[in-house]
């Protein structure tokens, strides 16, 4: 691994601490303005100082972000289908690695189907956007994304994160399941775990404690994040598991208490 892509990689997961929390807002995508993210400046900005990265399409960025603010992006590089459509699958490569590279990102991201009818397409165009990251020194995530025909349990999610490392991915993006160390210990590059939709904050929060206790190195959570009575406070106490260790229940005293205020 050049400087290159391990200097990216050192600015997404912390090396004092060796976990990230990155913050998706990526949604729009696919879900158009969902709730949230009707304004994405106006839900990200306030969220920037307790991110350790941005999650977000090149669209987002450059109307969203403003170009002073120094935090780390992965770019959203895949796409194609949206909501509307029955088959999320049927993604390609939206995004070139040149523009990534003009866009100052620091890590890439490309959604794989696996199990699906579309799972060659984007396993081969994963293994492609590897083979240019390799050459420009940018990582790359593959995100795990999961059909509704699909079960999230340990074996299906293990057989994703480790063909997703195989074909050469760096970071893999995933959801937690039962006995997740499993999935975590087949997988030889690092693992961090989506929020999914909204749950309960408490909920929300006992999930990144269980990820990161089972061995992921963070978390990749938008909507329970944005998506929260308050966005700020529930980003600190998911920050201060991760990074912390803190227990789930002070986490939780921390969003309540940043609430009153």
């Amino acid at each position: 691994m050049d400087w290159g892509l391990k200097n990216r990689l050192s600015r997404i997961i912390q090396p004092d601490t060796g976990r990230t929390v990155m913050l998706a807002v990526d949604h729009g995508y696919f879900l158009g303005p969902t709730s949230g993210l009707q304004v994405i400046a106006r839900t990200v900005r306030p969220l920037i100082p307790y991110a350790d990265s941005l999650m977000l399409t090149r669209g987002a960025l450059r109307t969203s972000v403003p170009a002073d603010v120094d935090i780390p992006i992965v770019l959203r590089v895949s796409g194609g289908t949206s909501i509307l459509r029955d088959d999320l699958s049927n993604e390609d490569i939206t995004t070139s690695m040149k523009e990534a590279m003009k866009l100052n990102a620091c890590a890439v991201a490309i959604s794989i189907f696996v199990g699906s009818v579309h799972e060659k397409e984007t396993l081969t165009n994963l293994a492609k956007l590897v083979s240019e990251g390799e050459d420009c020194g940018m990582p790359v995530l593959a995100v795990t994304a999961v059909g509704r025909e699909m079960t999230r349990d340990a074996q299906y999610l293990s057989l994703c994160c480790r063909i997703a490392a195989e074909m050469g991915a760096h970071l893999v993006k995933t959801y937690y399941c039962d006995d997740f160390e499993k999935v975590v210990e087949t997988c030889p590059v690092p693992v961090v775990i989506a929020g999914g939709k909204k749950t309960p904050e408490k909920d929300a929060l006992k999930l990144a404690h269980d990820a990161v206790k089972h061995g992921a190195v963070g978390v990749d959570m938008g909507r329970n994040i944005f998506q929260s009575d308050n966005p700020v406070g529930m980003i600190k106490a998911v920050r201060a598991i991760v990074h912390d260790n803190t227990a789930v229940d002070r986490a939780y005293g921390l969003y309540r208490e940043s609430a009153k205020g």
